[in-house]
């Protein structure tokens, strides 16, 4: 069984939304609309990077990857999630192995950086790390991380796209 992970492609959505669902079912801090959220993103042309974990013929994971604004108008910047893998298959590499692919495609982009909300000592092995200058509102500055590819570290408050207040 190898996984293969590739850039998504129309007939994967879904079950790119079924591994979605299922990846937040019982997540905690989730909002149970991350799928809503990728679709909303893919229908509005938002998805710089769209990655799929195939496995035997089947969808074990994806990761999004889309623009951002930052206010102090740094350019480039990208914003990580959501990434979910298959209940079943989790803690078995295949997210950060869909981390290290959209890294690696973010860097081949010329994007400046990424941003990501999430659990600092999960992301900090992916190069992420708070950093003080660059926030998103009602979230702990802990808890928002960046990594820098190119070109000073912006200083300000980011935006995600509008499908990030999409809901059911």
């Amino acid at each position: 069984m190898s996984i293969e992970i590739r850039n998504e492609e129309p007939s994967d959505a879904e079950a790119i939304e079924a591994v979605t669902v299922a990846a937040f079912r019982n997540a905690p801090h989730a909002s149970r609309s991350e799928h809503i959220i990728v679709d909303a993103l893919r229908k509005a042309g938002q998805l710089t990077v769209s990655l799929v974990a195939e496995e035997d013929g089947g969808i074990v994971g994806h990761v999004a990857i889309s623009p951002v604004t930052v206010s102090d108008g740094s350019p480039g910047w990208y914003g990580l999630g959501p990434i979910s893998v298959a209940p079943e298959r989790q803690n078995r590499g295949i997210g950060a192995r869909l981390m290290e692919r959209a890294i690696e495609e973010l860097r081949r982009l010329g994007a400046a950086g990424c941003v990501v909300p999430g659990d600092p000592a999960h992301y900090r092995r992916f190069g992420f790390k708070a950093e003080s200058g660059i926030v998103l509102p009602d979230v702990p500055p802990e808890y928002f991380q960046a990594v820098r590819f190119h070109g000073p570290t912006p200083a300000g408050a980011v935006s995600y796209h509008e499908a990030f207040h999409a809901r059911a």
